[in-house]
């Protein structure tokens, strides 16, 4: 995938590595794009089938992203030398440091882009750093991981809400992308998967990591703006001054922050009005 599409996905479908009858399904599944899986999906006598299969659909001219695994494991640089020349945007797992997004992004060459999976609690306490690196194209938050590490329940939206936030921080102060939220497990739960998505939203994702192309239309609906906020944001722009001036829509003022939220909520919609 291009880095600009990476950058503005709503969804990342992941399917794994050495299942390549799926590949094509994921890509027409409706995710804005698919994630061919190195690491949890494919067991270690797997691996190596698993890196022929996505570098024979890769070499096909086929657009996705790659999650290699960790950069501390024995597979990570196998990895990253079978996708070079092949891959532009890596998913690093367990991300802790800023050296390992700049060591892969230097192997597969240049223009190439990672994503960072903030998994852990150093990762967490580290995040600023690693979205700074020049190949971070925006981080994804890997839920059932640092769960299991604190010890919490992973569906808990209190446990993991500072973990959260941090990282919609650490992406802002970046200059990142906004991040994508971890996986919903419950496949078959789309009331949760919805909840789960809404507080993501709430707290500054613009999308989200899938296990199942059935989850895809559902993110993708919870990320849509409702009608009620589209309608606030036409009216903020329709009384917004181009010289800066403070504004009122509905006895609120309006001014510059409140003018780049409207246009920020049209963007995720796709209308006119949003910022360039």
């Amino acid at each position: 995938m291009r880095l600009n599409d990476v950058a503005s996905a709503r969804t990342l479908l992941f399917v794994p590595g050495h299942r390549p009858d799926r590949f094509a399904k994921a890509a027409a599944a409706g995710a804005d794009g698919v994630v061919l899986d190195l690491e949890d999906a494919v067991a270690a006598e797997d691996k190596d089938t698993a890196r022929e299969h996505v570098r024979t659909w890769l070499a096909e001219g086929n657009q996705a992203v790659v999650r290699v695994n960790a950069a501390d494991t024995e597979h990570h640089d196998a990895d990253l030398a079978a996708l070079g020349g092949l891959a532009t945007v890596v998913m690093l797992p367990k991300a802790e440091h800023a050296r390992d997004v700049t060591a892969a992004a230097a192997v597969l060459g240049s223009g190439t882009g990672v994503v960072p999976l903030i998994e852990t609690a150093d990762g967490v306490l580290r995040a600023r750093e690693i979205c700074a690196a020049p190949a971070a194209v925006r981080p994804a938050f890997g839920s059932i991981d640092l769960a299991a590490q604190l010890g919490v329940d992973p569906d808990s939206h209190t446990a993991l809400a500072t973990a959260r936030s941090t990282l919609v921080l650490a992406a802002a102060g970046a200059g990142c992308a906004p991040p994508l939220d971890g996986v919903t497990a419950a496949i078959g739960d789309e009331a949760r998967l919805v909840a789960d998505t809404e507080h993501a939203v709430a707290l500054g994702f613009t999308g989200k990591l899938c296990v199942h192309p059935r989850q895809v239309a559902a993110v993708h609906a919870a990320l849509e703006p409702s009608a009620d906020e589209l309608r606030w944001a036409r009216g903020v722009l329709a009384v917004a001054t181009t010289d800066g001036a403070v504004g009122v829509f509905e006895s609120t003022m309006v001014d510059r922050p409140v003018v780049l939220r409207a246009e920020r909520l049209l963007s995720r919609a796709g209308l006119s009005g949003a910022p360039a």
